[in-house]
């Protein structure tokens, strides 16, 4: 697939505020592959907070300041596949009732782009392998799987990064338990979901844990806290992918 060379980084809530080291993880890779990368400095939310409590007034306003920010982008890249479901599939729905609106939000979806779902179609195949891999698991999302639709790339990644140490998890395509606001309206469930993803990672020994959204991530890293899991890493597979290009965990 044809790709631009430049690129705009979306770095989403949860990277800004939380993980900025998966921000620089981005960049760091892009730009390794050869592509040029901007950061539109006036991006916020994407508003999939709102979208998911079906609260679309308040979406629709962010999805308009997104496409404002967006829309000249030759390609927006994002380490989140929540955030890319919401744009790509979310923005349409908002705005059926607006045919010429509706058009460039679709058009604006079509150039939007998880991060390793970008690499993948650029046709970067060829990654470094990390010099002392370890242990390493793979918790594919809801969003990442059903979603956009992303299936079987990040493990193609993860095998090279890691070789014999990538230990796919069992039943890796069950939900963690976040869901956006079901984790709060269903803490119940929410939590049965998690306690079995969590003995599914303690199964295969892992010490790395790894996804496409960083939601997921925390709600996984933070249950594991909770129960005293202390030898357990959660990282975004963009970091994994910047320690291999540096030669090591900094």
């Amino acid at each position: 697939m044809l790709l631009p060379s430049r690129v705009a980084l979306f770095l989403t809530c949860s990277a800004e505020t939380l993980y900025p080291a998966v921000g620089r993880a981005c960049v760091a890779v892009l730009e390794a592959a050869g592509f040029e990368v901007a950061f539109p400095a006036s991006q916020t939310c994407c508003g999939q907070k709102w979208f998911n409590s079906n609260e679309p007034a308040e979406a629709r306003i962010l999805a308009r300041h997104f496409l404002e920010v967006f829309e000249d982008s030759p390609a927006i890249v994002a380490p989140s596949s929540s955030c890319v479901d919401t744009v790509r599939n979310g923005y349409p729905e908002l705005f059926t009732d607006d045919p010429a609106l509706h058009k460039r939000f679709v058009s604006l979806g079509s150039k939007t782009f998880e991060f390793c779902e970008f690499l993948n179609k650029a046709g970067i195949r060829q990654l470094p392998a990390l010099p002392a891999p370890v242990l390493t698991t793979y918790h594919s999302t809801c969003r990442t799987l059903r979603g956009i639709g992303l299936v079987g790339v990040a493990e193609k990644y993860l095998q090279q990064l890691c070789g014999d140490m990538f230990i796919p998890l069992p039943n890796a395509d069950t939900c963690c338990g976040f869901g956006g606001t079901f984790s709060v309206k269903l803490p119940e469930v929410s939590g049965q979901l998690l306690q079995d993803k969590l003995d599914a990672i303690v199964a295969t020994r892992a010490e790395v844990v790894t996804a496409l959204d960083l939601s997921c991530l925390t709600h996984l890293s933070n249950g594991a806290k909770r129960l005293g899991m202390n030898r357990q890493r959660f990282v975004h597979l963009a970091e994994l992918m910047a320690e291999a290009l540096q030669g090591g965990r900094a």
